[in-house]
């Protein structure tokens, strides 16, 4: 899908998604969503059972175990709600991390995810990933896809996930201030591509611009609630007007190959 077809709110006299990239300096990706369905191999509920089950034994109140009605994350929130800066808050935290890791070992690309990832690298926007998700498991997806010599497109130090405080995930902007801060970036000078409501609050609470990713009519609502005025289906018209710069800057390199495809 083109950028043509992006959608804006009927009204809003504010720029597409394709120029708020055009105009950005650097891109501030969520995780799981925009650039991978984390848990296609190994589903959240299932995630979530395991730690509800591992909290259980380790002496959590079996009703705070069971509150995640089958999101990993909700479940973390709701010990950290209970138990606070804790030994059972850290232990739940580390057995989500270690399973957002190995489900990261087959993780499925978003489609054109890859390709915008090259596609922005080459045109010279600054990439940083601002995630709910452990940092560990986006290094673990993103060393299937690029290796050692592409290790500059998106470094370690740029990609900003879940610390030891649950209380600091989004739509607290916490990842979001230390991405900024870690690509040398004014919050007007970035763009956030997220697929939550999270995502888009945590972005207008430092004033970054916000392209919202909804691949269905359910996540787009659910983003136009909390004030998302711009979304897209695909990332294939974000990708094109990345390659748009690449091709101003060295008119003669003709069209850019497709790359990896998500």
């Amino acid at each position: 899908m083109s950028s043509r077809s992006d959608t804006v709110t009927p009204g809003a006299a504010a720029p597409g998604p394709a120029a708020l990239l055009a105009a950005a300096e650097c891109v501030l990706f969520d995780f799981d969503g925009p650039l991978c369905h984390l848990f296609a191999g190994r589903p959240a509920v299932g995630v979530a059972a395991r730690l509800a089950g591992e909290l259980r034994r380790f002496g959590c109140d079996p009703e705070v175990a069971d509150a995640g009605a089958g999101d990993p994350l909700a479940l973390l929130r709701r010990v950290a709600e209970q138990y606070g800066d804790s030994p059972t808050t850290a232990h739940a935290e580390r057995c989500l991390t270690a399973e957002e890791v190995e489900a990261a070992a087959d993780a499925t690309p978003a489609e054109h995810a890859l390709d915008l990832i090259g596609a922005l690298d080459t045109g010279g926007w600054k990439q940083a990933v601002t995630t709910n998700n452990s940092p560990d498991a986006v290094i673990r997806f993103l060393a299937r896809f690029f290796d050692r010599r592409e290790s500059a497109v998106l470094p370690g130090e740029h990609i900003h996930g879940r610390t030891s405080d649950p209380g600091l995930l989004k739509p607290d902007p916490h990842c979001l201030v230390r991405a900024l801060a870690s690509t040398r970036t004014a919050a007007t000078a970035a763009v956030m591509i997220g697929d939550s409501p999270a995502d888009c609050l945590a972005a207008a609470a430092l004033g970054v611009p916000f392209i919202g990713y909804a691949v269905n009519e359910r996540q787009r609502r659910a983003l136009a609630d909390v004030g998302a005025r711009r979304t897209v289906r695909s990332l294939r018209g974000l990708v094109e007007t990345a390659r748009q710069r690449v091709q101003l800057k060295e008119p003669g390199v003709g069209p850019l190959p497709a790359g990896l495809r998500g």
